[in-house]
């Protein structure tokens, strides 16, 4: 989580009331943050990631203001027409979205300087995950003349002036050059072409995902209009990325001012700072958390956070990117009330505590296993989409993270084998055989269910050696449901993971319940391995049913 240094003397004149010291950092805490300390004029805190919205001076006194009572609701703020555009040419296919605007009327100093800087860092790390989804320019804009273009070149036929170089170079030797080129060049690798944004003068105004030009300048106490991009691999993300900058400017005094973004079948206009809508269920909200609210009360906590409220349908700020489901409000709901007003309670039913049957069957099994000299492991619940799926040869899709840190863990896994997999291959170094196990938990798609997912425990075995074969994978198995008293026929199957006419399907009481089979060595090869690998994978969820 990004710790920010905030002004004190700035955020309390935002927030519109001076606070006691302690009162000020016990309100700060109970925000929804996790404050570090207050230190003179500074402010350290802790801003958790689903909060990029309150990296800023502007921002958590934004919340803060409303959160205490004196700036309470929905804030609105007007968005005037440039009637400049931005293109974007088709060639930008590595980062395809863009989304921009202009700010006028704005006075800078040191101060406004650093807090815009700041933001600028902490945003591209948490919100745009390291420059990876997306990252953002702020640019003079006397320099600049509309339209501009969004486009992708060859970075050894580009020549310019990185900011803070005293001279052109090619841009493909800022990778080697400049500090941000070696810091962010992972986020470049594998392309041919880099972005650029160039104006209507041919000037380069910056190299993505890098830094800007000497020809446009950088913002300094002489800077009165800016403009601002955002740059990513997903339109809702710089779009939501621009509400929090310009709002930012906006609380500082500024005007906002709109560009026609001209893509190849469409236009669309940024910034857009129309409050989002969603339909709030009172019975809910009391049934969570165990109150009694009218609604006006549900209106008066939604406005102390910051939301709008209408006909039992709440007004989402632009700039909050965090609310997917009626429990996000629940949780904001939750910080106004305030968390210290909530009474204790003792059950009324009584009861008395016993392991779950399901935890006690996973522990026989691990016991059975870790009998038969198997090491048991225990792998994440992520992975990457490529290890999930293209690496196994499989189609049985995970579900896919919709703001991933990294692309190592950006999918939900469907089934265990593949966490195992990896297992083996950081482990290539270490001696065989190689037997490991895994008792772990697999999401599936399922309309259903509220989450739109079901889960289940599954038990993976891994058999990793010079002569492993299924014969070995099949003994395990017949060990292991000999011991908890179980019959089972293995009937063949298909599967492109494991070697066709070397996979069955395991069928108990006519359920199928485990994959079991020899690794494909085209997967073998996929995941740098030299020896044969066998093994199966058991829905223990649908097992413990059946027995």
């Amino acid at each position: 989580m990004p710790t920010v240094t905030l002004s004190k003397k700035v955020f309390e004149k935002l927030v519109g009331k001076k606070l006691s010291l302690d009162k000020l950092k016990d309100r700060i805490s109970y925000l929804g943050t996790d404050l570090e300390k207050i230190e003179g004029d500074e402010i350290h805190v802790e801003i958790f990631p689903n909060r990029p919205d309150m990296l800023s001076e502007q921002g958590l006194a934004r919340a803060f203001s409303s959160f205490i009572g004196v700036k309470t609701g929905l804030r609105k703020y007007d968005v005037k027409k440039s009637g400049h555009k931005v293109i974007v040419d088709p060639s930008v296919s590595m980062r395809p979205y863009t989304a921009c605007a202009i700010v006028k009327n704005i006075k800078f100093n040191d101060e406004r300087i650093r807090e815009i800087m700041q933001m600028q860092e902490k945003l591209a790390k948490t919100h745009g995950r390291n420059r990876l989804k997306s990252a953002y320019g702020v640019y003079p804009i006397n320099n600049v003349k509309f339209p501009v273009t969004y486009i992708a070149k060859d970075p050894k036929k580009v020549m310019f002036q990185p900011l803070g170089f005293d001279k052109k170079m090619p841009a493909h030797k800022v990778e080697q050059l400049h500090p941000k080129g070696r810091e962010y060049a992972y986020v470049a690798e594998g392309w041919k072409k880099y972005p650029f944004f160039i104006d209507s003068n041919e000037n380069v105004m910056c190299m993505l995902p890098y830094t800007n030009s000497h020809d446009t300048g950088k913002v300094d106490e002489n800077t009165s209009e800016v403009f601002i991009e955002c740059t990513g691999t997903d339109l809702e993300n710089v779009q939501i990325a621009l509400n929090i900058f310009v709002t930012m400017f906006a609380d500082m005094g500024a005007d906002i001012y709109s560009l026609d973004i001209v893509y190849k079948n469409k236009t669309i206009t940024t910034p857009n700072l129309s409050p989002r809508k969603m339909k709030i269920d009172l019975n809910y909200v009391n049934k969570r958390l165990g109150l009694e609210l009218k609604e006006k009360d549900l209106k008066q906590l939604l406005e102390r956070m910051g939301f709008g409220y209408e006909k039992k349908t709440v007004l989402i700020p632009a700039y909050r990117n965090d609310i997917l489901h009626q429990i996000d409000f629940i949780e904001d709901i939750a910080i106004a009330y305030g968390y210290e007003n909530f009474e204790a309670v003792i059950p009324k039913v009584a009861t008395i505590a016993d392991e779950s049957k399901l935890e006690k069957f996973k522990k026989k099994i691990a016991y059975l296993l870790c009998g038969l000299g198997l090491q048991e492991v225990s792998t994440y619940h992520l992975l990457s989409k490529e290890d999930l799926m293209d690496n196994m040869n499989s189609d049985y899709p995970g579900i896919m993270l919709a703001n991933s840190l990294s692309k190592e863990y950006d999918t939900l896994r469907s089934w265990m084998i593949p966490s195992l997999m990896c297992v083996l291959k950081t482990n290539k170094h270490n001696e065989y055989p190689q037997n490991i196990f895994d008792i772990g938990r697999v999401f599936v798609k399922d309309k259903k269910t509220e989450s739109l997912t079901n889960e289940f425990e599954r038990l993976a075995v891994i058999l990793c050696d010079k002569k492993t074969d299924l014969t070995n994978a099949r003994q395990v198995l017949d060990y292991l449901m000999r011991m908890i008293d179980i019959k089972y026929e293995v009937i063949d199957t298909k599967h492109n993971s494991f070697i066709p006419g070397r996979v069955g399907r395991v069928v108990v009481k006519g359920k199928e319940v485990a994959y079991i089979g020899e690794i494909n060595p085209a997967v073998l090869e996929n995941f740098e391995l030299e020896m044969p690998v066998a093994g199966f994978e058991l829905n223990l969820t649908e097992l413990f049913k059946l027995i």
